[in-house]
């Protein structure tokens, strides 16, 4: 249970990071491959069905995804070296790299070039990887199967008139309601910019990444 407020900085950051996830992934959808790529879960099951069919381009395709996702978690072990989210620790870089990754996807995938969308599924999974808990809270920015479900026992609890963790719920809806909002903006801005869509949130993880620099200085 949380036991004090969440600070602003992981409550403003963790929006625009679900926000950014949303919006890959329907961009995800709308490319040719038409697949979601900031997390796996459609992807096992994918290509469990193009292996079933024998479908050999589609399961190194879908294999590719997979394992680019996983790289990023590497990455991300690599780079920040602990699994508790907490301020002190190299997420500007993390979060600078990611907004070069998405730049790249972009040139690739605007030049019809698939590797494109594994270079997205990378910076996801090097998103997704960066914060996994926050004083118990478990911290998930590009999928929602989780906070849905946490939030579901919740109103089970509710009803039940048991206690809840407020704070935490409320952190979940946050990031659920960013993750959809992300995905209609990327759907939208897709119509009109296709590929070049991708720019918005490479945009804001580094803006992200430049302010947790100058965050991180100041309180050094």
């Amino acid at each position: 249970m949380l036991t004090k407020p969440i600070p602003a900085w992981i409550l403003v950051g963790g929006a625009l990071l679900a926000a950014s996830a949303g919006s890959i992934n329907v961009v995800g959808f709308l490319s040719v491959q038409h697949q979601g790529i900031s997390h796996v879960t459609g992807a096992i099951s994918i290509l469990g069905l193009e292996l079933a069919q024998t479908n050999w381009p589609g399961v190194a395709h879908t294999g590719a995804v997979v394992v680019a996702f996983f790289l990023g978690c590497v990455l991300s072990g690599l780079i920040i070296r602990h699994n508790t989210l907490r301020s002190g620790y190299p997420y500007g870089t993390a979060l600078t790299l990611e907004s070069a990754l998405l730049c790249l996807a972009t040139y690739f995938l605007s030049h019809g070039m698939v590797l494109g969308s594994y270079v997205a599924a990378l910076a996801c999974g090097l998103q997704n990887a960066m914060a996994t808990t926050y004083s118990g809270a478990v911290i998930r920015t590009t999928h929602v199967t989780g906070i849905v479900t946490d939030l579901g026992i919740s109103l089970g609890q509710i009803a039940r008139r048991e206690p809840i963790d407020r704070r935490r719920m409320g952190l979940y809806l946050v990031l659920l309601t960013s993750f959809f909002i992300g995905g209609v903006g990327g759907a939208v801005g897709f119509g009109f910019l296709g590929y070049d869509i991708l720019l918005v949130p490479a945009a804001l993880t580094g803006t992200a990444g430049v302010s947790y620099f100058l965050f991180t200085k100041r309180t050094a």
